[in-house]
This record gives C-alpha cells, structure tokens and sequence, in this order.
C-alpha cells in the first residue's frame, strides 16, 4: 500500500485508513480474536492509519488493548464533540471543556500519550470556531495532540479556521472528512474544492455506500444508488476486479488526496476491500461510473462558470490563464 503525506503536514498516512466502528463492542474471546484478525490484516497489507472516535461505543478501548506495545507504528486518529452523557449539556460540543475532558478520556481509553490527528466529529454550530481553534493549539503545544482535521463542517468552516490558525500562528486542521462514493458526490461543489485549494487531505468515509456499491446492503436503495450500483458491477465484471473494490478505487481515481475509511465485520471483506489499494481504473471506466450518478451542480459553480468566459466580466478581449485556458 502507498503512503502519502497528510494535508500540508510531513505525516505519512496510508492510502486506504482503518474505520474504527468494526470495534465497536468489546464482546466475548471470538470478537476479540476477530478485532486482532482485523488489524493484522490491515497491518500486512501495509496500512498505517487508523480512525476512530470517543463516539464509536468500546471502540477507543479495543483499540488501545490491541496496539498496547506496538503504538508507535501506528497513525492513530480520534474524534470528539459527540456527546459523551446525554444528560449533561457540557459533554458534547467543540468548546474547551469538553475538548479536554473528551481528550483526556480517549488518551486513558487508547492507552497512549498523545493522538495523532483529533478530529472534530461534527461542526458545532453554538461554538465559534475560534474557541475550538484555540483550544486544539493548546492540546497540540501540550503535547497531547500532534495534528488537527474536522469531519463533516461546511467549507466555510474549515476555510475560516485555516486563516485564522493562519494570521493568529496557531495550528491549522491538516484533512477534512466527507461522505464519498460514486451515489454520492455532493461533496464535490464545496468540501472537495476547497480541501484542494488549500492542501488539506479529505478522508472519505463510506465509499461502498452502505455495501450498495459492494452488491449487497440493507434497505431499500435510492434510484441513483441502484444506477451507481449498476455501473460499478459493470465495470467490475470488465476489470475482474470485485464490486467493492471498483467503488473504493473510484475514490481514488477522481482525486489522490482522498483517502477511503474502510471498514469491514471480518478479515475476509477487509481483505478484500483492500484489493482496492492495486487496482487502476482506466480513464475510460472512471467517466463511466462518474456519468453514472454525476451531482447536479449547484447554482454558483454553473453561474461562475458562464461568468468566466463572459464579455460582461471580463471584457470582449478575454483572458488567458497561466494554465492556459479562457479564464
């Protein structure tokens, strides 16, 4: 498996992470063995990174037992904000009390001394962005914390913090997480965007689409799932490639700062979905599976679009980009 660096960081990561809610629950001596299968799969097919969150039940905890004595390979990931106690009103939120009793809790559960990247779980919409800033600075000056990102915010947010961790020299989130699959692309009018714009990694999670993409899954699909589902047997069956594999290289192929959280019940389908880290699409297979399901634009990227090559913005000489095309 590749490695790439994270954000605008020197931290390798793997191309493809490890999700954290296959250890949800503790269980009996099976599921513990089952937990340690999952990881050393991993592990041999070279990963290095893994995700997790105070949020995912005894997932902190499983984690801490199986890497005791052998935590420094590791990339380790958490999140906080989700609620630790629904009937206390402080244990939730991105403010600084719950960051650092949140934070302390998931270094006693993890058995280490510092996380590698803490997440934010959600966009706190009751905190300012500037508290949470400042108070993950000081989690990373202390030591505890080595680098930041935030899941699921608005573009807005993350692009806010990163000037202000920019003009107040404080530490700026280094990735993004995103939902991201071939059914679902609404990510790619904003988030992914500005995560390239300004050299953050993007870690997609559920790239199978709840196994729809893989052939299997419960519930009843959406009509664009089943397209996208359609497309990805397709091209599986042309490449000999499996279906979950197809969806997860697909990820890959449109941008190589996406990195998909896999996360798999058993070894035998986290062998496989890591297949996904081999396999090249053609160009040819990625336009189909991209026409399968494509994500209506929104407003301002067809308007900014007509804009640029309009006489009314930029005069009826036009304009020429340094990359060559009509600006």
């Amino acid at each position: 498996m590749r490695h790439f660096l994270f954000g605008r960081t020197g931290l390798r990561v793997s191309e493809l992470f490890l999700g954290g809610t296959p250890f949800f629950a503790r269980g009996d001596g099976e599921a513990r063995r089952n937990h340690r299968r999952l990881l050393d799969t991993y592990a041999e097919a070279g990963g290095n990174t893994i995700d997790t969150a105070s949020a995912y039940g005894d997932s902190e905890e499983v984690l801490g037992e199986l890497l005791h004595g052998d935590r420094d390979r590791w990339v380790l990931g958490t999140k906080f904000g989700l609620t630790r106690d629904p009937d206390d009103a402080n244990a939730g939120g991105t403010h600084r009390r719950n960051l650092a009793l949140s934070l302390d809790r998931s270094l006693r559960r993890l058995r280490t001394d510092r996380i590698d990247v803490l997440w934010v779980h959600l966009w706190d919409r009751h905190t300012p962005i500037e508290e949470t800033m400042r108070a993950l600075d000081d989690a990373v000056r202390a030591g505890k914390v080595l680098y930041t990102g935030i899941s699921d915010s608005p573009a807005w947010v993350a692009a806010r913090a990163d000037a202000l961790a920019e003009w107040r020299d404080r530490t700026p989130f280094a990735g993004i997480q995103v939902p991201y699959n071939v059914a679902a692309r609404g990510v790619e009018r904003d988030q992914l965007p500005m995560a390239g714009h300004l050299g953050l990694s993007a870690a997609g999670w559920r790239p199978p689409a709840r196994g729809v993409l893989a052939g299997a899954g419960g519930g009843t699909p959406s009509e664009r799932e089943r397209a996208a589902a359609r497309a990805v047997a397709e091209a599986a069956a042309e490449t000999g490639a499996a279906p979950a594999q197809v969806a997860i290289a697909w990820t890959r192929a449109r941008r190589g700062w996406v990195h998909p959280i896999i996360a798999a019940s058993t070894p035998e389908v986290l062998k496989e979905n890591l297949g996904a880290a081999g396999l090249e699409l053609d160009a040819e297979v990625v336009a189909r599976l991209d026409a399968a399901a494509e994500p209506e634009p929104g407003y301002l990227e067809a308007f900014t679009s007509d804009a640029g090559t309009s006489p009314g913005v930029v005069g009826r000489v036009g304009v020429v980009s340094r990359h060559g095309g009509a600006a």
